[in-house]
């Protein structure tokens, strides 16, 4: 597509801290609670009312969604309706379930008033916000491909609407669902991505935040203010362009470090600011009622006034909110399960869709695992400090309350989570009440902003360092996996509340985790995967004992990584943490650049070329990765081959040490066979070439070239006789795959497979 491949913008993942969750609040309910929220007097036996109102609109949407998982919650709803033996507990159960539905159905049947105009050449006008354009007419969101590198404002931008994609990968990024996760009842959903996006005038952002953006940056550098605007407003689009010395993107490195959650904005926020309004506000002679008060009447303007609605900053507000209001009746701390719950359907009915938003799930899981930081606090050594016991309590209960959803879509767990919370803690409770500061006052702010310097470059070395340690790859967590964390959470849960004993709560846990582990031993992988990279190339074989990559993908004319943000992803989805050979068939960005970002990420047995060409920049850039992480390069000649499991791959093409003139006469081409079954890997070698290789009747042919006119030519289908073909393309100029090649395909009798079509296609062996 023009402008390259729609970039990447899910979510960073957001896990409240102990005080960013608010808990200082609402960890220990007391005897005087909300309205509703209440336990009853029967102590320890009833279920808070608003828990049941939640399971009931999840179910409802769930059910709406057709997602069997999420509407499961229905039947939760109704055990603890029957367990509590109060029936009005089940009617509010489906209450809620109604109301989801109904919600959800609003939503979805919203007309799209950017449909007319899909495919065309557009000039839009709005206000950008960093993430989305805004328009007025007609009233629509689009999101911008490649996001734009001016600050949020007016805006007039040109480029060609087209439809998000969806998921093409295993572990890849799905930007139609998140796009639908963006919107809400009463706010328009974007439905466009309007690519190849080129600026035509732009104008600051006026008013509160305008007002409030230049205060965070003032004074600061580039890489100082785009973290102040990641942290104090959520909008990540500056941090994201942001590198170390090194070339390691500030971004990734938080991400390895455990630290991403300080760039999404939640209760970590409303917690601190919470508590500077509250001190300040204890200079006066107000009340304790009124100072609450006047907390709670803040926190709407800082959420629709300063950083814009998301789902984890609303579920903050709206927890804190009840705190503080609840402070402020004089009713006492309320029961937390209540008021989560009430959050949760707050968000929920106005916006639907945020129960498949990736924050949204992170948020909730993070402050339900964080209510039981007390209970697992008293269980560390008495001898550390209160506050101590309770950072590590709570960020080891964030951790693994939001386990399965960080491991399954990031395809990673960091290792270092724990010391780098408890270091970046304490700069984080001064830099984020400092820098709101600085924003109210505007460009008086670089006064406040002499502060925040040297904590926010304290905040980024430490993310430099800490951000290179090594990280736990993962892959995608199956139905099996689930199951074994909420046993092992339920477990844990039992022993804190001195239920079980400590001896039975590991042995659940260690059965859980052979419970995940044996699956994948007994029934180990077989199967070729052609991965949807675009336009490009990336194949995977992999067997019990080889794993073999042929192919990275690439980006011409773009600096879109498809290695780190496609390959990457999609290897650890599938389980792969380790490749055994990695096969760079040519010179050819499309196929190998994204080559570097694999050897970078992953450990790597040998990397195999054909021609060492030393004048091509992306091969040399290859092999300098390859270098650096000492891994050696073997030049395969006709004949070279790896034999395991029952399955052989041999070199069919370069024949020997004379190098033919174009870069695609010298692709490295590939035999496989399996039990009888038999495949050919041609790279992008011409028809000519084809037809000598030899590579004997087969049944599946990876047509070379993506299906250009000059590859898959009648003698090769003549002599091989395939039963299948995949073409490995995406959208182009260049008219691949060619009606020729097609029309030849049909005439020999192979099915064909498009990854333009399919998607990444997933072929099993015998």
């Amino acid at each position: 597509m023009a402008g390259g491949p729609v970039e990447d913008v899910r979510p960073t993942l957001g896990r409240p801290s102990l005080v960013g969750a608010g808990l200082d609040m609402t960890a220990a309910a007391s005897s005087r609670t909300l309205p509703g929220a209440a336990a009853s007097s029967r102590a320890g036996a009833r279920v808070p009312w608003p828990v049941a109102l939640a399971l009931g609109v999840v179910g409802g949407i769930g059910l709406g969604l057709g997602q069997v998982g999420w509407a499961l919650a229905l039947l939760t709803g109704a055990g603890l309706a029957l367990w509590d033996a109060r029936p009005l507990l089940a009617g509010l159960t489906l209450i809620g379930a109604v109301a989801g539905a109904g919600a959800l159905r609003t939503q979805l049947t919203q007309p799209d008033p950017l449909a007319p105009w899909t495919g065309a050449l557009v000039t839009l006008r709005g206000t950008w916000d960093g993430q989305f354009l805004t328009l007025r007419d007609p009233p629509a969101r689009v999101a911008l491909s490649p996001r734009p590198a001016v600050p949020a404002g007016q805006l007039v931008v040109s480029g060609r609407l087209v439809a998000p994609e969806t998921r093409r990968v295993p572990g890849g990024f799905d930007q139609a669902a998140w796009l639908r996760a963006q919107g809400g009842v009463l706010t328009p959903a974007p439905t466009r991505v309007l690519t190849g996006a080129r600026v035509r005038q732009s104008a600051p952002e006026k008013g509160l935040r305008g007002w409030f953006r230049q205060g965070l940056s003032a004074g600061l550098g580039p890489r100082e203010g785009a973290l102040m605007q990641a942290i104090e407003l959520g909008d990540r689009s500056s941090i994201g362009r942001e590198t170390f010395a090194d070339g390691l993107e500030v971004q990734a490195a938080f991400a390895r470090a455990g630290l991403a959650h300080l760039m999404a904005l939640s209760g970590q926020n409303v917690a601190l600011l919470t508590g500077m309004v509250l001190w300040l506000l204890g200079f006066t002679r107000l009340g304790p009622s009124l100072r609450y008060g006047v907390c709670a009447a803040l926190l709407p303007v800082y959420l629709f006034g300063v950083v814009g609605p998301s789902p984890s900053i609303t579920r903050a507000v709206l927890m804190g909110l009840s705190v503080l209001l609840a402070l402020a009746l004089g009713r006492g701390k309320p029961d937390p399960l209540g008021v989560i719950s009430l959050a949760a359907v707050t968000c929920l009915l106005p916006f639907p869709l945020w129960l498949t938003d990736l924050g949204f799930q992170l948020s909730f899981l993070a402050v339900l695992a964080l209510t039981q930081s007390a209970s697992l606090a008293a269980r560390l050594p008495g001898r550390w400090p209160q506050a101590l016991r309770l950072a590590v309590a709570a960020t080891l209960l964030a951790e693994l309350g939001t386990l399965p959803l960080i491991a399954s879509t990031f395809g990673q767990v960091p290792l270092v989570g724990l010391p780098a919370n408890l270091l970046a803690g304490p700069v984080m409770a001064v830099l984020v009440p400092l820098g709101f500061v600085a924003g109210l006052l505007g460009p008086l702010g670089s006064l406040i902003n002499l502060a925040v310097h040297p904590l926010a470059a304290t905040l980024l070395a430490l993310v430099e360092h800490v951000g290179r340690a090594p990280v736990l790859s993962w892959g995608q967590i199956s139905a099996a996996g689930l199951t074994a964390w909420a046993l092992s959470l339920l477990a844990a849960w039992l022993w804190l509340r001195g239920q079980v004993r400590a001896p039975a709560a590991l042995a659940t846990l260690l059965g859980c985790a052979l419970l995940t582990w044996g699956p994948a031993q007994l029934h180990p992988a077989r199967e070729l995967v052609f991965l949807d990279v675009g336009q490009g190339d990336a194949t995977l074989l992999r067997l019990p004992h080889l794993t073999l990559l042929v192919d990275g993908g690439g980006s011409v004319g773009s600096d879109y990584d498809v290695g780190g943000r496609t390959v990457v992803p999609a290897l650890r989805a599938l389980g792969v943490h380790r490749l055994d050979v990695v096969v760079a068939t040519h010179a050819d960005t499309d196929h190998i650049e994204g080559l570097q970002s694999v050897l970078q990420s992953l450990p790597v047995g040998e990397v195999w070329i054909g021609q060492r060409k030393t004048d091509d920049p992306v091969l040399s850039g290859v092999l300098a990765v390859a270098a650096e992480r000492g891994v050696p390069v073997r030049e395969v000649r006709r004949g070279d081959q790896v034999q395991a499991d029952g399955a052989a791959v041999t070199v069919l093409w370069p024949p020997g040490q004379r190098w033919l003139d174009e870069d695609n006469e010298n692709s490295v081409a590939l035999g496989l066979e399996a039990r009888g079954w038999r495949a050919a890997l041609l790279g992008d070698l011409p028809a000519p070439l084809e037809a000598v290789v030899g590579t004997g009747d087969l049944n599946l042919l990876k047509a070379a070239h993506h299906g250009s006119r000059y590859s898959t030519g009648a003698e090769l289908l003549r002599q091989s006789t395939p039963a299948d073909a995949v073409i490995s393309v995406g959208r182009n100029t260049y008219g691949h795959p060619h009606p020729d090649v097609l029309r030849r395909l049909q005439e020999a009798g192979a099915r064909v497979w498009r990854t333009d079509q399919s998607g990444t296609i997933r072929w099993p062996l015998p």
